[in-house]
């Protein structure tokens, strides 16, 4: 059985005509499975009259969803830095490790998972995905409770904490389907924000309820066990509430064209220098505190400075869907432009000032590398569809829509993008391990975002005719 929601003719368009094309009418038809045929994001009538509220209903446990995967994706970013305090016996480079490993397979699980809403639907694989993330809970719970526990077996359920990474491409994929070209800046914007808060309420939870009731030592398990209740409810969420779109087609064959154009891959090289840092510098802050000011880890279990570190993830994450609306404004790529230029200002200013030994000075400093690290991921993300319409308009490759190449783009954008979340840790370990400190790291990221800047400025500001486009 199905159910017809018909929104009514508009008065400037001929009644025949309309009865010709129903579709045309802004017809929703619904099948079991809460499934929706018929869903034009575009069209007035039918936006005002029942699209709005259905996508905002969908765009809500999505955002959930995806919270509750960045919580587990960050959950090592925090719990690695206890293990020593717990009485495990672990190197340096292997605590670097268990914060890397995370985002090295969740980069990597992004690329799947891109391609599952068209084959599952969006409702259904947001059950699924978050379904998995009981997997890496679980195994937290279980493998922390023992400090014998071998180091390849906690790297391994580090790694199964990409479930979480995964869960970001999947989600902006279905999104995108739900909203016009008009407000998807500001949609995907808070989709990934509430997203990315996940990371923050992570770092900022998991210190607080390891020590609760523990005394003198940590209660490790509960850091994973706390997260299970309210992965059911968004399963119950997901299942109750959202929808399957079937015109929701990012599919292989628009992968495939997404892939002929550069410019999914210089845009990929962007959200790496965005996104990466963001996700990157938020997994190792927690242990940079701990390592350039362990004078300021005295107060309680893990000390005041290492609850401070959720800060960073916070900050980054409420910039995001600004950096989506000034993009809207003003076009992504100059707003991307002035992120690169001021991530690059930052980066100098905290190499320059870390021998004055000065944590509030760093702290202050790294919350506005993230405030316009999370601006930049925003500005990046919302050129994606734009720079596809445009390569569609002049022949791009394929006569795959432009909707469904742009699409996989940002599944597969997110997936290159979010390797920069491994490669930042591991840039930082190897200059630690080399010369003793951070600076060597700090000063290839500068040259990084300069690199960036350039390549933002020559190949979609400079050029007039993408100017007038607000690209």
């Amino acid at each position: 059985m199905t159910e017809t929601i018909q929104a009514p003719p508009s008065s400037t368009t001929d009644a025949a005509t309309r009865v010709a094309a129903p579709l045309d009418q802004g017809l929703l038809t619904t099948r079991p499975g809460r499934w929706i045929d018929g869903w034009d994001a575009e069209h007035p009538v039918q936006w005002e009259r029942e699209g709005r509220r259905i996508a905002r209903r969908n765009l809500n446990w999505s955002i959930f969803a995806e919270f509750l995967g960045f919580v587990v994706w960050q959950l090592w970013s925090i719990v690695a830095v206890a293990l020593p305090a717990a009485g495990f016996q672990l190197s340096t480079g292997e605590l670097f490790w268990l914060i890397s490993i995370p985002s090295l397979v969740g980069a990597t699980l992004r690329i799947p998972y891109s391609f599952l809403v068209p084959i599952f639907g969006g409702r259904n694989w947001t059950i699924v995905s978050a379904a998995l993330l009981l997997a890496p809970t679980i195994a937290l719970a279980i493998c922390v409770s023992n400090p014998e526990t071998p180091f390849g077996v906690l790297l391994a359920a580090a790694a199964l904490a990409g479930f979480g990474g995964g869960n970001f491409a999947s989600s902006m994929s279905n999104i995108t389907f739900f909203y016009p070209q008009r407000e998807k800046g500001w949609a995907l914007g808070l989709n990934a924000a509430g997203g990315n808060l996940g990371a923050a309420v992570a770092q900022f939870a998991v210190p607080i309820v390891i020590t609760i009731g523990a005394g003198a030592t940590l209660n490790l398990p509960l850091a994973g066990l706390v997260w299970i209740p309210l992965i059911l409810v968004a399963m119950f969420g997901a299942w109750k509430y959202m929808d399957n779109l079937s015109n929701a087609k990012a599919d292989l064959s628009g992968s495939a064209a997404a892939l002929k154009e550069p410019h999914l891959w210089l845009l990929s090289l962007l959200y790496i220098g965005t996104f990466g840092s963001f996700i990157g510098f938020a997994s190792v802050f927690p242990k940079l505190i701990a390592d350039q000011f362990p004078e300021f880890s005295t107060i309680g279990v893990l000390g005041a400075t290492v609850s401070l570190a959720f800060l960073g993830a916070l900050v980054g994450s409420l910039a995001r869907p600004y950096g989506g609306r000034l993009s809207d404004r003003f076009g992504g790529a100059r707003i991307t432009m002035v992120a690169f230029a001021a991530m690059a200002a930052i980066t100098v200013a905290v190499l320059a000032t870390l021998p004055l030994g000065s944590f509030w000075l760093f702290l202050g400093l790294f919350l506005l590398l993230f405030a316009t690290a999370g601006i930049g991921n925003g500005s990046t993300y919302r050129m994606v569809p734009i720079v596809f319409a445009m390569r569609s308009s002049h022949g791009g490759a394929g006569d795959v829509s432009t909707q469904r190449k742009a699409a996989a783009a940002l599944g597969l954008i997110s997936a290159i993008g979010a390797y920069g979340g491994f490669l930042i840790p591991q840039a930082l370990n190897l200059s630690f391990q080399t010369t003793g400190n951070y600076a060597g790291a700090f000063m290839g990221f500068i040259a990084g975002y300069v690199v960036l800047l350039a390549l933002t400025w020559a190949v979609y500001v400079r050029p007039r005719h993408l100017r007038e486009h607000k690209i």
